[in-house]
This record gives structure tokens, C-alpha cells and sequence, in this order.
């Protein structure tokens, strides 16, 4: 099983720049890694080897950065965002074991991306989103986390909208992808996913790389007012659909 680490000496660096990339992405804005890392890591190894490695790694990510402000945790919301999130991820996780998602992909790429441009587009818009719409963005970014591991878009849109607070909707994400993450372990665990030892291994080897990428994400962000934090939410949620697209049409 160890044999599949045997990437060249440029393959590596390829692997370890992709990844401190997608976790400086992911300490601004607490969603991308896998629609950063993936083009890269493609060239390497399958998808349905990334997004397990993938979870593994914004686990770590995802627990390091909820715990310190746990307290600004909307737990209200929490409430609302987690059973939908448990359904979405337990049907991902079965697709991607399963089933070929081409399709989906392209729909979720069309559709982030239309949305991103509307919001960019669209200033006089609705300030918050009632609650009860965090019963589908819990379900689909589940759905779309445990499929192409890019659900946290949805939640940062999604809690953007709900409260006024950037530390508060930082915080609150980071728990929520915690749980999905624990979610999607648990269910590849169960899978039998993380019987390959050389996964274990490799994500082992990439945890100074996307710590390193976090350090710098979380301080290009210290002084950046919340008006300013969303346009560049937005910004990536745009860069995310594209990539979601390119990556269709190269499939």
C-alpha cells in the first residue's frame, strides 16, 4: 500500500504547494480546500482518494480553529444546520463510493458560480435569509461536502446572511465543518476507506504544509472589516464554480 507514496521528487512539491494553497484559502475564508487541491492532486491519485484525504486534513484544520472561539459560536444555528448536514453527508458519502457524479458536479459548478456573479452583480439585495433555508443549505452543502468536499461555501453564504458578526459566522462555519467532517470520517471509517495505511501516511506528511498555509490565511484576514470579508467569501465562491467547471470539462 505504501508504494502509491512514491511520487517524484517535483510530484511531491506539486502535492505540498497544492495543499498550503487550498489551507491559506481555506484560513480566510474556512472553505476550499478541495476545489484548490484537487485539480493538483488529480494528477496523482483519484478523487475518491482525495476527499478522504482531503477530510482528514480539515479536520485538523476545522478543530484548530473552532475550539479557540467556541464561545462565538451561534449554537442557534448549529441547531438548525446539523440534521440536514447528517443526511447530506451520509447520501455523499454513498454516491461517491457508488456512483459517477459527473452531472452533479456540473450542476453545482453552474450553480455557484451563477450565484456568486448574482451577488457580486446585485448590491441592493435582502440582508439576512430567514432560518428556515438552513434546512437545504445544510442537506446540500452535506451533500456536495462529502462528494467533492465543497460544501462550506453554502454554510459561509448561508451565515453571511444570518448574522452580523464575522467572528461570530467564522466561528459558527468552523464548528459546523468540524461536525461534517467528524460526519464523513465516521462514515469512510465505516467504509473501510482509511484501511489504506498510505493514506494515513500521506496526510500525516501534509499536515506542516497546511498548517503553514493556515498561519498565513488567518493573517491576511486579522484586520479586514466584515463588508470587505464577504466580497471575498464571494470572490472565492466565484473562483470555487469556475474550478468546479474546469474540472468537469476535463473529466
Amino acid at each position: 500500500m505504501l508504494d502509491s507514496l512514491a511520487f517524484s521528487p517535483v510530484g511531491w512539491l506539486m502535492i505540498v504547494l497544492g495543499i498550503a494553497l487550498a489551507y491559506v484559502v481555506f484560513g480566510i475564508a474556512g472553505f476550499g480546500t478541495a476545489l484548490v487541491a484537487a485539480p493538483v492532486l488529480l494528477h496523482f491519485m483519484p478523487l475518491s482518494t482525495i476527499i478522504p484525504l482531503l477530510v482528514l486534513l480539515d479536520f485538523i484544520a476545522a478543530s484548530g480553529s473552532w475550539l479557540p472561539a467556541r464561545k462565538a459560536v451561534a449554537r442557534g444555528e448549529l441547531r438548525w444546520l446539523l440534521p440536514g448536514m447528517a443526511v447530506g453527508c451520509t447520501l455523499g458519502v454513498a454516491f461517491l463510493l457508488s456512483l459517477k457524479s459527473d452531472l452533479l458536479l456540473l450542476a453545482m459548478g453552474v450553480f455557484v458560480t451563477a450565484y456568486a456573479v448574482y451577488s457580486l452583480a446585485v448590491r441592493a439585495r435582502p440582508r439576512t435569509l430567514v432560518q428556515a433555508w438552513a434546512i437545504p443549505t445544510g442537506m446540500i452543502g452535506g451533500l456536495f461536502g462529502a462528494l467533492f468536499g465543497s460544501g462550506g461555501f453554502l454554510y459561509a453564504l448561508y451565515l453571511n446572511a444570518r448574522l452580523d458578526s464575522t467572528a461570530q459566522a467564522r466561528a459558527t462555519q468552523s464548528a459546523l465543518i468540524t461536525c461534517s467532517t467528524l460526519v464523513r470520517l465516521t462514515l469512510f471509517l465505516i467504509a473501510g476507506v482509511y484501511a489504506d495505511l498510505s493514506m494515513l501516511v500521506l496526510a500525516a506528511c501534509l499536515v506542516p504544509a497546511m498548517a503553514v498555509g493556515l498561519w498565513i490565511g488567518r493573517h491576511l484576514t486579522l484586520n479586514m472589516s466584515r463588508e470587505a470579508f464577504v466580497r471575498l467569501v464571494t470572490w472565492l465562491v466565484l473562483a470555487s464554480g469556475i474550478a468546479l467547471l474546469l474540472r468537469y470539462l476535463m473529466t
